[in-house]
């Protein structure tokens, strides 16, 4: 794409009462975002859908200088866009009327394996959630699914960081431009998910950082793969919405159930009463669901017996495994790491499958 398209396009995305669907109408009856931006306003009023309310600031010259410096971001930063035009933009989101009109990315994604889910759940998950949710993508990991998920607390960065533990892609769909990471926490697991895998954004560098940005991400998280699994959640929350956006896109939704008085199963409960959802115990509920070759995907999955680590992470894990659990404080005191260095030796054990945290600052071996 030439920098000129790229130009145009960015102007007609940042044009307000636009809209990602309408914006594809116009661009498909004009041919391209240039010819849209040159038309004379009676002849956009001749298009279904376009009224005075949609060309509202439609004019206006703002929209070519915020692309300026839009485009001026992504050449100086090396990002890529993904036109929804193009064979490189992703293949299910391309079925979505509502799929955005353009896709920044970062990271190494290559969307050619089409065994694609996203995983998604509450924020609050719990310790039996993250069990299941780690189990869950192991269990997976023979068939080398990708996993997409929305990089914030609770089961979002659960899934992603059980997809690095497997050595599986994995996609965090942010909901902000890519100047930034939040939270800010998670800035530490950016760059192992960007050696195998990465990030997607339709929002540029200069939007404001807006709670509903993530209910708009929702729609690439559903968009983007086969079938949406929802880990916990409450009676209310994002997922749901993810999980309506999924079945709006005719794509399958699973559900893991809980007892009815836990807070964060009554969410999932209500989508599989609903029939919304499929009830999902184990990955082979999902495999069977999707035909993913169930004689493949059956095997017990062992757990690997020999992971590499640094003599820092053995000084570590030989401490854990007289303690069983351990304050992060604790470990560090014993094995001779000032406080900062033990949580960076312990996130890179996290990723490699060998411990995992615990609330109070706590640590044990998986």
């Amino acid at each position: 794409m030439s920098s000129e398209e790229l130009l145009y396009i960015l102007a007609l995305q940042h044009i307000p009462n636009l809209g990602d669907t309408t914006a594809k109408k116009l661009i498909g009856h004009f041919g391209t975002a240039k010819n849209v931006l040159k038309q004379r306003k009676q002849n956009l009023l001749k298009i279904d859908g376009i009224g005075a309310y949609r060309l509202s600031g439609f004019f206006d010259v703002a929209h070519l200088k915020a692309a300026e410096e839009e485009l001026k971001f992504i050449e100086k930063n090396n990002i890529k866009t993904l036109y929804f035009k193009d064979s490189d933009y992703p293949d299910k989101l391309k079925h979505c009327i509502d799929g955005p009109v353009l896709l920044f990315q970062r990271g190494n994604i290559n969307l050619n394996n089409q065994k694609i889910i996203s995983v998604v759940g509450t924020r609050k998950i719990t310790q039996s959630g993250v069990a299941f949710c780690e189990k869950f993508i192991e269990e997976l990991s023979p068939l080398n699914p990708i996993i997409v998920s929305g990089f914030a607390y609770g089961v979002d960065i659960t899934a992603h960081k059980a997809a690095v533990a497997n050595r599986l892609q994995n996609i965090g769909c942010l909901a902000h431009g890519l100047n930034q990471i939040y939270p800010k926490v998670h800035q530490k697991y950016v760059s192992s998910v960007e050696e195998n895998g990465g990030f997607f954004t339709d929002f540029w560098s200069s939007d404001d950082f807006d709670r509903n940005n993530f209910l708009k991400r929702n729609r690439i998280i559903a968009g983007l793969s086969e079938a949406t699994v929802v880990i916990e959640s409450a009676e209310k929350g994002g997922s749901l919405v993810t999980a309506d956006i999924a079945n709006s896109y005719n794509r399958e939704v699973f559900a893991v159930p809980g007892r009815p008085a836990d807070k964060f199963s009554k969410g999932c409960n209500n989508l599989i009463k609903s029939q919304k959802a499929h009830l999902l115990n184990s990955a082979a509920d999902l495999i069977y669901m999707l035909n993913w070759k169930p004689e493949e995907a059956i095997k017990p999955v062992q757990k690997q017996m020999f992971v590499e680590l640094d003599a820092e992470e053995n000084n570590i894990l030989d401490f854990l495994q007289k303690e069983g659990k351990a304050q992060l404080d604790s470990i560090a005191l014993n094995c001779n790491f000032p406080s900062y260095k033990a949580a960076g030796i312990l996130i890179n054990m996290e990723l490699k499958g060998v411990v995992r945290p615990l609330p109070g600052k706590l640590f044990e071996l998986i």
